[in-house]
């Protein structure tokens, strides 16, 4: 299926973060761009559009990553109870290396100017903003088969000096970006019972917020 033949509400139902599917290919250029377009499309407070794109293929930088994140994963499973280690175990987290392709997603506050339409009363919009163009880059992957992996586990410093962001300029997000052998029907954390989703029923409430 192909990008043209897939709807908003398919590119929804089968996005997954994808940890474990990469094949090891590179993403091509062509799509790449296109999926990098749809991220900039995305709406932004007061058409600030604070966002870049650092795009990752040095393998060398790709491998200090992941063992960076892999000490961090250590750090993060030492602090859980025996149990819910055990669940966290088999959990794969990220496809750095795999994936051979990584998307620092940033984020620069005075874009735009000191007064940005819509952000005096609620500065968190730009951030949001930088968010929306994520999820547009990973809607639109999906609908080109290109799984995609945000990446968390990691101290915002040292991603910072790896990618020698400039002062004023802070990461939002690693996305693991390439082509995929397949998309996991059932989402990681549910199929390895670290948490399941609640039903949509319970998020949706009339008037005001009342338990």
């Amino acid at each position: 299926m192909g990008a043209d033949d897939l709807s908003v509400y398919e590119a929804i139902r089968r996005r997954r973060d994808v940890r474990a599917e990469f094949t090891g290919a590179l993403v091509d250029d062509a799509t790449l761009w296109r999926i990098l377009e749809a991220a900039h499309r995305a709406p932004s407070v007061g058409n600030s559009q604070p966002w870049d794109f650092v795009v990752v293929r040095d393998t060398a930088t790709l491998r200090k990553f992941a063992e960076h994140v892999a000490d961090k994963r250590v750090e993060f499973r030492d602090s859980l109870t025996p149990e819910r280690a055990a669940t966290f175990e088999p959990i794969k987290i990220e496809g750095i290396t795999e994936s051979g392709t990584g998307i620092v997603v940033t984020y620069r506050h005075d874009r735009g100017g000191p007064q940005v339409l819509g952000r005096a009363t609620v500065p968190e919009t730009g951030i949001y903003s930088a968010v929306l163009a994520i999820q547009n880059l990973w809607l639109a992957a999906t609908a080109e088969s290109v799984g995609v992996g945000w990446v968390s586990f990691y101290d915002p410093e040292f991603l910072t000096d790896l990618v020698a962001l400039p002062e004023g300029v802070r990461p939002v997000a690693w996305l693991c970006i390439g082509p995929v052998n397949e998309f996991q029907q059932i989402p990681d954390l549910e199929r390895f019972g670290w948490r399941t989703g609640r039903p949509l029923a319970e998020a949706i409430h009339y008037e005001t917020f009342d338990e």
